[in-house]
């Protein structure tokens, strides 16, 4: 099944609280996890991971916490998702890392599922944090079926 981890989410509602952040403002651990009921170890190991990829930076007391290091809007989801869980694939032959594939040789639906998986690695770049915190207009193509993979999310005029 195609899910997004609980570490993602995490990271997320997180990164979407500071989006929303007055300038200068930092958000905490402690304060992330209880407005939204996140084991704060668990979140914590999220922000390291997030820093280290250099999305969020980390800032000493007394405003000990953590803000964004880029625009939220240059954030994409993906970038998100691979600085939490690594990189990105449905299929492990898609990346060639599944060398010992029995079925390589025989395979018909490779360039298909690499196709979805191009689409879905599209889709997942082109939504931004911002974005995601403006959810009823941005996906309104994607949840209503009046838009596809592969085309804009938003059209000018």
């Amino acid at each position: 099944m195609l899910k997004l981890t609980k570490k993602v989410d995490y990271a997320l509602l997180a990164l979407n609280l500071m989006a929303q952040a007055r300038e200068g403002e930092t958000s905490n651990v402690r304060d992330i996890a209880g407005i939204y009921r996140i084991p704060p170890e668990i979140l914590a190991k999220v922000m390291q991971k997030l820093s280290k990829a250099g999305l969020i930076q980390s800032h000493n007391a007394p405003k000990g916490g953590y803000s964004l290091k880029i625009p939220a809007e240059k954030i994409s989801v993906l970038k998100v998702l691979t600085a939490v869980e690594g990189p990105v694939g449905i299929v492990s032959c898609s990346d060639g890392s599944d060398k010992d594939c029995q079925q390589r040789d025989q395979c018909d639906i490779r360039s298909p599922l690499e196709r979805l998986q191009n689409n879905i690695l599209w889709f997942l770049e082109a939504l931004s944090i911002r974005e995601l915190g403006q959810e009823p207009t941005v996906m309104k193509g994607v949840t209503d079926g009046s838009g596809l993979f592969g085309q804009p999310l938003h059209h000018k005029g």
